[in-house]
Order: structure tokens, then sequence, then C-alpha cells
């Protein structure tokens, strides 16, 4: 709902005075500009694990997925679930493989939904480009630009000028460390085992704006758990990224 306009209050001239009016008129205070609202969409993902297509709770990922808790298993394929969205019309989705078995499944659904979706999971130099051209519309990154607790800089210019910033959407899910409950977010890698020493703020999230078409950013202490949204993160996202944000979580 529009709020009404702002108007300008005039002064009267006083009585008895022969003064035109706007010698009285204060000057109309126009509305300040405001800052243009970003706009909230839906997008669907497809999270591949062991070649199926899973909801999985993101805090008990692991390795050997001895430990893994899942909310949804389905022998539906991929593909279907990427003919769903195109039917539908949901566009910038996301396909992620979720550790090793899952490459046929992913490139399924990209073959049944060409430039609908972004595929991530693994994605380096040598196979970013060969993603893009089995149908993906960006390729997502995190460990391979993550080395050693710290964001390596050769390696995602390198891949920015390899596909190009429009191709590129930069993973940064993220959590707080055990021993500081409050504290920042951390970027974390490898099925979200990992921590980096790199914090989700705003300085980290405007140099990385640069390099990049969107971010991805999974609340990885509630993803899966059905306990609602990182309110606080969410908010962090929301008022100091650069450029789209698909959070989940």
């Amino acid at each position: 709902v529009r709020p009404p306009p702002l108007l300008a209050k005039t002064q009267r001239p006083r009585k008895g005075s022969n003064e035109p009016n706007n010698r009285h008129h204060s000057e109309p205070e126009l509305p300040k500009k405001k800052k243009k609202e970003g706009t909230m969409k839906f997008r669907p993902c497809i999270d591949l694990h062991a070649g199926k297509v899973k909801q999985l709770v993101g805090a008990t990922l692991t390795d050997t997925g001895d430990e893994t808790s899942e909310n949804f298993s389905t022998d539906r394929p991929a593909s279907e679930y990427a003919t769903m969205y195109k039917d539908d019309g949901l566009t910038g989705g996301h396909v992620i493989m979720l550790g090793p078995g899952n490459v046929f499944a992913a490139r399924a659904a990209l073959s049944a939904y060409p430039g609908g979706l972004q595929v991530g999971g693994g994605i380096n130099e040598s196979n970013a480009q060969s993603w893009l051209d089995a149908g993906a519309s960006h390729v997502i990154v995190t460990s391979h630009v993550f080395r050693g607790g710290e964001i390596d800089m050769d390696r995602l210019k390198a891949l920015v000028e390899l596909i190009g910033r429009e191709r590129l959407v930069l993973d940064l899910s993220c959590r707080r460390k055990p021993n500081e409950p409050n504290g920042p977010y951390y970027v974390v890698t490898d099925r979200w085992q990992k921590y980096t020493d790199f914090p989700v703020n705003e300085e980290t999230l405007k140099s990385l704006g640069e390099y990049c078409d969107e971010f991805l950013i999974h609340g990885v202490e509630v993803e899966g758990k059905k306990c609602g949204i990182l309110e606080d993160l969410v908010v962090l996202l929301g008022r100091h990224s650069p450029v789209p944000v698909t959070y989940a979580g």
C-alpha cells in the first residue's frame, strides 16, 4: 500500500498584511527517494545424494554418509522435478551434488530444463565450462576457491576469466563456530564440514560481489530441520549483499 504523498506545510499571511502569500510559503519539501526494495522470489532446488533426490539435515552431512539424517528421499528422478519446475515457470533454481555418484542425475536434470537451473558440487576450472555446456545457467562454487581456511583470489579470478562473472554463483553457506555461539557466521566447505576463517559480513559480501552474479547461502545449522530461518543472517544478507542472494535453510 502506497503511503499518502507528503504535503509541504504553508504559513498563512498575518492578518491585515498586504504581502503576497508566496512571501510566507515554506519551500515545498519533496519526498526523499527511497532505496528500491528488492523482490523476494521462490526458487526451487534439487539436492542430490548418492544419486537420489533428497532433503538432508545439513549439519549431519559427512564424507561417509553414515550419520547423515534425511527428511525426504524419493526414487523419482531429478529430471522429473526439473521438468515440473520448467512447466511451472520457476526460474533461478539449482541442482546440488552432495558427494559422489550424482553426475548422471544432475546432467539429466539440466537436460530436462536447459538454462533454467544452476549446478553446484565439485565445480572447478577443469569442469565448469562442461557443466555450462550441459545446460546449466550458472555454476556454483565453494571449495575450489577456499583453501586452507582462506579464499584463494587467484583461483576465483581465473574462474571469472574462464566463464565470466555473469555465469558464476559463489556459495557462501555458513555457520557459527561452536565456541562462538553469538559470533559471526563463517563460510564452511566440503559438505559444510570444514570451517574457514572467512566471515560473512558487509565487507566480505561487497568485496566478493564484484566477482559473481549471485550468492547462494545455506543457513547450515537449520538446513533441513524445519524450524524456521536464521533471521539475523537473512537481515544481514538483505541489507548488505550487492547481488541477488538465494537463501536456503
